[in-house]
């Protein structure tokens, strides 16, 4: 490299290249088209434009990744690190990645996408319409690999499974067509060697952990490279205006490398979940360190067990593991240099983040990333103990305590109010601490709180604006308690509406606490009136669900058949409940199902006055079908036993009420702030 080249050579290039034509066509025009397509019932277009987005999709993230690692190489960071010999590189290496991916894109602003549509990539939902397309155009084979593809990241979705059981029994498909186009090499390779590892075939599963290994540190690199762009840290936007240059320089550093920090997370968890594997990386080498042992390799046996002490240091099982292999071998041995050296960067990138973050003003967490031994049944751990019998608990057959209900449970209370009728019970339901009562509220509330939503809802509150948060074939709109109190002190709608909705959250509110005979006070956690209206002419072919399958305080893991009580999930939360105000649409079932979101375990059709109450974990799966003709009306009720996590907003609410029934705020403005949990 010629190290004497002004930067003026380097802006030329830059404007040479980005007058290059595109070459790839993009992604989200080709998605768009193939569902306009879907829709226009043009079903070879749809699997045309489809798999063209697809493979645009794909080929423009290998060749970011792929331009990104070459430019890198041929402009190094150099040992003399100066001012101008340190930009000099940034801006080669800026030249270089532009030359490169727009000599395969072309124009990279062609391929900026929206968030929607990266979300859509995300979650598989190209898959979708192709398995239908392929089934309107009888090709089974192709639809069976397209619906397999897209259930792998969406197990919630009840109709997709039961199309692949009837795929199953169709004439002209193989198993060997259910196979996933997504699939994650290092995820696949350690999944298939598990599987090998429990059928007691060690050589096998030696063959496929190690591939695993292999493909982890490849994915790894990947991961980081596709981090070098535009990123969000904790909230905070990229590239905020700061008033010092080196302040702005260091903010999108520390972004980007908070997006590297957490590709560790990234390559444990499965497509469509929120959290990782537990425990991930290191269990390869836990597996490894026995099977090498069940097949006499003792050396690769007590490096494995060493890489293993590099993530969990001291951990008393596999300690005595070592001590055994060290007495076998007569000798010691070092762990794996790749994990040493890939755990040493993982700690400084710590440093350097947690420096980061406090320039910047936010709050940064070091993640759990492998704070979890489990994997195995501790009884069985150590191989001179065991004569060689030592077995592993499958993952999938691990149980988390966060899904356990709450610790007084009870049902059967009274329910307070004159003319509620228990309809149906846990046993009637299928599961435990839930209920389905009748004439919560009456015909007449029903209406004016169906009317106070037409007027005080805003499309996509609660879900940071987001119309269509769940499906893209429903509108969702909805409102708090203390806004509708605040658009009735304004006249936008009445007072006695607003009242209405607050005093309606509150009987349900009793009766949940008294009917589960809880014995310390139930909190509001968040209250929502929300509606969710189909869109016409999007309800052809559907088969998605208007809210997944989900647990109301803990992330479902419907494969291992756990659900893990961490963030994102409010994991406060301790009973849900839902007040129906009406029931003139097609669609839209409440329903309960099994930890594997697929079995349903009841079902539940809302009408006026109806309402479902449950505990929140992870025992009581829920979601709703699709809402295919009208508005699905409801007020949707959170509540949580710790008054430190009590509903801010519910707390003001009651401030207004009692101001305005002692007639305090006669001639008065109110000073209502309203914000959003959701």
């Amino acid at each position: 490299m010629d190290g004497n080249k002004s930067p003026a050579v380097v802006f030329s290039v830059l404007l040479l290249l980005s007058s290059s034509s595109a070459v790839l066509e993009p992604a989200d025009l080709l998605y768009d088209s193939a569902v306009r397509a879907f829709y226009d019932g043009d079903y070879g277009s749809v699997v045309r434009h489809m798999e063209g987005a697809i493979s645009s999709h794909r080929e423009a993230r290998s060749t970011r990744v792929r331009c990104r690692l070459r430019c890198q190489d041929q402009h190094p960071f150099g040992e003399t690190f100066w001012d101008l010999r340190f930009f000099d590189t940034v801006l080669r290496r800026a030249a270089c990645m532009n030359g490169c991916i727009e000599e395969k894109l072309g124009a990279q602003s062609v391929h900026k996408v929206s968030e929607d549509v990266v979300q859509d990539f995300n979650r598989r939902i190209p898959y979708n319409y192709l398995q239908m397309a392929y089934q309107k155009l009888k090709q089974p084979d192709k639809a069976a690999e397209a619906a397999h593809t897209y259930f792998q990241a969406n197990p919630e979705h009840v109709e997709m499974g039961q199309n692949l059981e009837q795929y199953k029994d169709l004439q002209g498909v193989k198993e060997s067509h259910f196979v996933d186009r997504e699939a994650r090499p290092h995820q696949h390779s350690f999944t298939t060697a598990v599987k090998l590892y429990d059928r007691g075939d060690y050589e096998g599963a030696i063959t496929l952990f190690e591939e695993a290994l292999v493909e982890y540190y490849k994915a790894d690199v990947d991961c980081r490279a596709l981090c070098q762009g535009p990123q969000k840290f904790e909230g905070h936007d990229h590239l905020r205006y700061r008033y010092s240059f080196h302040e702005l320089v260091s903010d999108h550093f520390t972004q980007v490398l908070h997006c590297e920090h957490e590709c560790v997370r990234d390559l444990a968890t499965r497509p469509g979940r929120l959290s990782p594997m537990e425990n991930y990386l290191p269990l390869h080498y836990d597996y490894l360190q026995f099977a090498y042992f069940k097949v006499d390799g003792m050396e690769e046996a007590l490096q494995c067990a060493l890489t293993y002490l590099l993530f969990h240091e001291g951990e008393e099982f596999m300690m005595e593991n070592v001590d055994y292999y060290r007495e076998m071998l007569g000798r010691d041995g070092e762990p794996r240099e790749k994990a040493a050296w890939y755990l040493r960067r993982h700690k400084q990138e710590l440093e350097l983040l947690l420096i980061g973050s406090e320039i910047m003003g936010a709050e940064f967490t070091e993640g759990n990333y492998w704070g979890s031994t489990g994997g195995r049944d501790p009884s069985d751990r150590i191989p001179s103990g065991t004569d060689g019998g030592m077995e592993y608990v499958p993952i999938s057959e691990k149980k988390n305590a966060a899904i356990a209900p709450p610790q007084h449970l009870g049902e059967g209370g009274p329910v307070l109010y004159d003319g509620v009728e228990v309809v149906q019970n846990s046993v009637d339901l299928n599961g435990t601490q839930r209920v389905l009562l009748d004439h919560v509220i009456s015909e007449e509330e029903c209406a004016e709180l169906r009317h106070l939503a037409e007027v005080a809802t805003l499309a996509g509150d609660g879900y940071k604006g987001k119309r269509s948060p769940h499906t893209p074939n429903e509108h969702f709109e909805g409102a708090t308690v203390l806004k509708t109190l605040q658009h009735g002190f304004e006249g936008r709608v009445p007072m006695q509406s607003a009242r209405l909705f607050y005093e309606a959250s509150e009987r349900a509110r009793r009766i949940v606490e008294s009917y589960f005979m809880l014995n310390s006070t139930l909190h509001f956690s968040y209250t929502h009136l929300v509606c969710r209206t189909a869109i016409t002419g999007q309800q052809d072919h559907r088969n998605d669900l208007s809210h997944p399958i989900h647990a109301d305080n803990c992330l479902l893991d419907p494969d291992a058949h756990e659900c893990w009580k961490e963030p994102p999930a409010y994991t406060n939360r301790d009973y849900s409940a839902l007040l129906y105000l009406n029931g003139d649409f097609e669609g839209g079932e409440f329903i309960f199902t099994e930890m594997d979101a697929k079995t349903v375990t009841a079902s539940v059709k809302p009408k006026c006055g109806r309402m479902v109450g449950f505990s929140s974990g992870g025992e009581n799966p829920h979601g709703v079908k699709a809402v295919t003709r009208g508005q699905r009306c409801a007020v949707a009720l959170w509540f949580t036993l710790n008054p430190l996590y009590r509903e801010l907003e519910r707390l003001q609410a009651d401030e207004v009420i009692l101001a305005l029934d002692t007639q305090a705020v006669l001639g008065q403005g109110l000073n209502i702030n309203p914000k959003d949990e959701l």
